[in-house]
């Protein structure tokens, strides 16, 4: 069925909260994707130093101001949104299979492998998210954005294993399962063909509410060093490199950190409205 087509969509279209997360959410994948043609100031994004225009405040030229080396903070906000949002998709892109894939095995076969993985997913709920990826870190040779994505992967797959597992459950004694089984599909084919594709208005949720998320704990760990690295343009970094400067050189953190706001609140907004749109619990 296209949801654009039903009432549910008219529910979500109605929702002017809604509407305001989407546009949000649009605005920023078009600065991501253009920044090269949108913000005035590429070259500010590698390398770069201009001591003649260091630490000014937002003007007409500088609209966020600039850093303590120069560097345009509204070029590197934009940029910065790159990272967020491939730091969001990467890790939502394995974690969500794995946590699906297992949420299924652990849901519909059951027995031994429903009190293996299940067990194995309860000891990584039990330590916060935030906590866990500072621990994988930890263990790694040294912090950049691609040990990141892998600690935060792993430590987000559990909440969708617990999802799926709770709604595979109560799907598979639907009717359509059992003719299924009568008929001599393959577990796997019931799996991914018959109970996935009934859990897809959940997990559609949960991936808008959790991008957000992600993109917030990312910008945590940036903030305490162990995210992507200078001079890359991370918002998390920055807010952690002006916070030392206030509140003199207020606009170092204010508008990096203004824009980890403006993307999360987007998402969550959108998270919400597809939440109402298709009466789910997630």
């Amino acid at each position: 069925m296209n949801i654009f087509k039903t009432k549910s969509f008219y529910k979500f279209s109605r929702n002017p909260l809604s509407v305001f997360g989407l546009i949000i959410v649009v605005i920023v994948l078009l600065l991501a994707i253009f920044a090269p043609y949108i913000t005035p100031f590429p070259e500010h994004v590698g390398p770069f130093t201009d001591f003649a225009n260091k630490s000014k405040p937002p003007d007409s030229t500088y609209i966020f101001g600039t850093d303590k080396i120069g560097r345009d903070i509204f070029t590197r906000c934009i940029y910065g949104y790159r990272i967020s949002l491939i730091l969001g998709v990467v890790v939502l892109s394995i974690a969500v299979p794995i946590g699906v894939t297992m949420g299924l095995c652990a849901g519909y076969i059951g027995k031994k492998t429903e009190l293996i993985l299940m067990r194995i997913t309860d000891i990584f709920l039990a330590i916060p998210a935030l906590v866990l990826a500072l621990s994988i870190i930890g263990l790694l040779d040294r912090p950049n954005l691609v040990y990141t994505m892998i600690a935060v992967s792993m430590a987000w797959w559990p909440w969708y294993t617990r999802l799926i597992y709770n709604l595979t459950r109560s799907i598979k004694t639907e009717g359509y399962i059992t003719a299924s089984e009568v008929m001599g599909a393959s577990k796997f084919h019931i799996m991914f063909w018959e109970i996935l594709p009934n859990c897809l208005p959940s997990l559609l949720t949960k991936i808008t509410l959790d991008l957000g998320f992600v993109i917030l704990v990312g910008s945590s760990l940036s903030f305490l060093g162990l995210g992507a690295q200078p001079p890359t343009p991370d918002l998390g970094t920055m807010v952690a490199k002006g916070a030392s400067m206030l509140p003199d050189t207020w606009w170092f953190s204010l508008f990096p950190g203004f824009a980890i706001l403006i993307v999360v609140l987007g998402f969550n907004l959108v998270g919400d409205g597809l939440k109402d749109m298709f009466d789910v619990d997630v």
